[in-house]
């Protein structure tokens, strides 16, 4: 049900009042506030306006700003509140029962794992392999374990067979007669956006404006453009304005600027606290052993170590990652996302809930490809604790709802429906073609959009990317990306004869520049 407009507004100012109060920002302003009454230019007559122009002034109502910006980009719009509280986390019932089940599935596999290795979930290590472990905690990588009786948990061809079996129960045998036409592998009916609404909501993006990743742009030389936009940029990092910030870096972000303009966006600011709670993650690593680890072990050894832009920041791969399975503060993104924490019970008292907790302590159970969404993080930061919450932030804004099933117009079940509409309605032959042939397009893009191409593209070009999935707050261009992937190699797509060699066109993308491809696509097709 939506609310109207004011008391929408009163319950999110309420929601995010109720939120700052308990963090450190709200003691630092209290105390900035209890300093500034010596200060001379305070009078008592006028004390509150006072107050309020010193903070303006000292830059700390700035922040205050920037983290009510935050709070609105992380958290939905405040459902009605007599919705029940699951409503937030996916309106839709049939699409919380699929994520429900698909928990249940991957939580088998953890355990039965557990139980054909004998490794338990979690133990204590031995203060002596805790000390081996402080050791060598910045070069784990040299460290060859066995792991070839350990596998991921799944890979996101065993997600996506999930989400085309997908159904929505109302619509028995196909009845809805808007989508009985849609003849892609996705069978649920969400609505996405055509192209003539992309162009709106990317119009940034438009074939007239300056873009960083474009180097032949027939308006504006390239190097006149670039100056301005660095020094625009310069300008907003001064003025630590996180709006102005993400506004800016839809038309991409140069490379000297792009980590403190993240950083702004994301609202990371990295104080004396925030390390020393990366400092707390890591004793924890050190003292306990959870199984995980050998998967994030595994999954950086199959991945990241064979990459070849990626394979230097093993190390750091291994901290932020095994810090990340500990970091409990995670698990409040599981009030707006589908998916749910999984619980394990302590030995003996399974199903008595006072002897439940998180496994892992963060609540997300890696996948295959999962410490690909650090590696690219790692060329901007090359400080853990910065890098850590970076990441920390990008998950819980974005990559979460890469692998949940949802509705929500970023989650990946709408991104897999957009890309494939994308194509049907705009490539039609090389759709049928392809379709006809036993290769559909969604069984080779797929991998792409889970793991927000990274891994497939050139790095440049992946933080071309990513900086418009920071800009635009939505992962949607992951699907249009996609579709225009499919459109620039359509011609040789047309003459392959099967799943085997589409896969061979689409093989490597190291070469694509992505500005190019999207602004073609979306502002040079035809509609």
């Amino acid at each position: 049900a939506m609310l109207d407009p004011d008391s929408g507004l009163s319950l999110t100012i309420a929601r995010i009042v109720q939120r700052l109060k308990g963090s450190s920002l709200h003691s630092q302003l209290e105390r900035q506030a209890r300093v500034s009454l010596h200060k001379p230019e305070i009078k008592l007559e006028s004390l509150k306006e006072d107050i309020k122009d010193f903070l303006k002034t000292s830059g700390w109502e700035k922040k205050l700003q920037n983290a009510v910006y935050s709070e609105l980009n992380v958290f939905p719009s405040p459902c009605h509140p007599a919705a029940p509280p699951e409503h937030m986390k996916e309106p839709l019932a049939y699409m919380r029962k699929a994520q429900g089940s698909w928990e249940k599935r991957i939580l088998k596999s953890l355990n039965s794992m557990c139980t054909e290795l004998s490794i338990p979930l979690a133990q204590k290590r031995p203060v002596s392999e805790q000390k081996e472990l402080l050791n060598k905690w910045n070069e784990m990588g040299t460290d060859e374990p066995d792991l070839s009786l350990f596998r991921p948990v799944y890979a996101p061809k065993d997600f996506l067979e999930v989400l085309m079996n997908l159904r929505n129960p109302n619509y028995e045998n196909g009845e809805q007669p808007s989508f009985r036409n849609h003849l892609g592998l996705i069978q649920v009916p969400l609505k996405v956006k055509d192209i003539p609404e992309l162009k709106e909501d990317f119009s940034e993006l438009g074939l007239n404006i300056g873009q960083l990743g474009i180097d032949d742009s027939a308006q504006v030389p390239p190097e006149f453009f670039e100056n301005e936009h660095v020094r625009v940029g310069q300008k907003v990092l001064t003025e630590q304005d996180s709006a102005a910030a993400q506004q800016y870096v839809r038309q991409g972000c140069p490379t000297a600027l792009r980590a403190d303009l993240w950083a702004l966006i994301l609202n990371i600011s990295n104080q004396p606290e925030d390390i020393l709670y990366y400092e707390q993650l890591k004793s924890n690593v050190i003292q306990h052993d959870l199984l995980v680890d050998s998967l994030i072990y595994k999954d950086v050894k199959l991945t990241a170590s064979n990459d070849d832009y990626y394979f230097v920041f093993e190390d750091y791969l291994y901290q932020v990652l095994l810090c990340f399975s500990r970091d409990t503060s995670v698990l409040e993104h599981f009030t707006y996302s589908s998916a749910t924490p999984p619980k394990s019970y302590i030995r003996g008292k399974l199903g008595m809930e006072e002897y439940a907790v998180f496994y892992p302590p963060n609540g997300v159970i890696p996948f295959h490809g999962f410490s690909m969404y650090v590696a690219p993080l790692c060329f901007l930061y090359h400080e853990p604790s910065k890098l850590y919450q970076i990441f920390r932030e990008m998950y819980v804004r974005f990559f979460f709802r890469l692998h949940s099933i949802s509705s929500h117009p970023s989650g990946i079940v709408s991104l897999c429906l957009l890309f494939e509409t994308l194509l049907q309605t705009h490539l039609p032959q090389l759709f049928y073609h392809l379709r006809e042939i036993g290769a559909q397009p969604l069984r080779i893009s797929f991998k792409w959009m889970v793991r927000a191409f990274s891994g497939y593209l050139a790095t440049d070009q992946l933080l071309l990317l990513w900086d418009r999935i920071l800009g635009y707050n939505s992962l949607e261009i992951l699907a249009v990306l996609a579709a225009a992937v499919f459109a620039f190699r359509a011609v040789n797509l047309m003459e392959v004869t099967s799943l085997a060699a589409a896969e061979a066109v689409l093989a490597d993308l190291s070469t694509l520049k992505v500005m190019p491809l999207l602004q073609i696509f979306l502002f040079a097709t035809v509609t």
